[in-house]
């Protein structure tokens, strides 16, 4: 099995809307295989297709790190239908490690997606796994955990980023 490298910020391809899946083939089927690969390879606990340089509407999920193999979760073209509540925790992300910040989501959630045999089916969440599909869903829109925090804390981020970057450790 193929293990991706994680593209880290700022790859263009993190900021941009990933485009819907139409084809649940074989190709789909092992893509999917593969980044629970890569995402377990990388220590994460979810994974968007953007974060591997592919802009398609794919990610999946394992809030347990292989403990409870029947909880994965391969979501094609997720859409969160219903949200209530608030949480705010502490995120990191793959795509920009070492980065940690408090971020506010929705305490639960409701999400429609496509398996890989493009079925629907919902998915409803709290707590960790509410904001795992909620930042993975993000991750397919474009949008960081780093867009969700206040300025302040983004251009701390930037600076601590760009210093990484001058070192040769991003």
């Amino acid at each position: 099995m193929k293990i991706h490298e994680v593209v880290k910020y700022p790859e263009p391809v993190l900021a941009k809307r990933a485009t819907e899946v139409t084809e649940f083939d074989a190709k789909l089927a092992k893509l999917v295989d593969e980044m629970f690969d890569s995402m377990y390879a990388a220590q994460g606990i979810g994974l968007a297709a953007p974060q591997i340089a592919i802009s398609k509407r794919i990610t999946v999920i394992d809030v347990s790190f292989k403990e409870r193999p029947e909880e994965k979760l391969a979501l094609i073209n997720p859409v969160i239908v219903e949200q209530e509540g608030r949480q705010v925790e502490e995120e990191g992300c793959l795509s920009l490690p070492e980065i940690r910040e408090k971020v506010v989501r929705a305490e639960w959630v409701k999400v429609k997606a496509q398996n890989v045999k493009g079925e629907w089916f919902e998915v409803e969440g709290t707590e960790l796994l509410a904001r795992a599909l909620q930042h993975e869903i993000d991750h397919l829109d474009g949008v960081l955990f780093i867009d969700r925090i206040s300025r302040l804390k983004r251009e701390l981020v930037m600076r601590k980023i760009k210093k990484l970057q001058k070192n040769g450790e991003w």
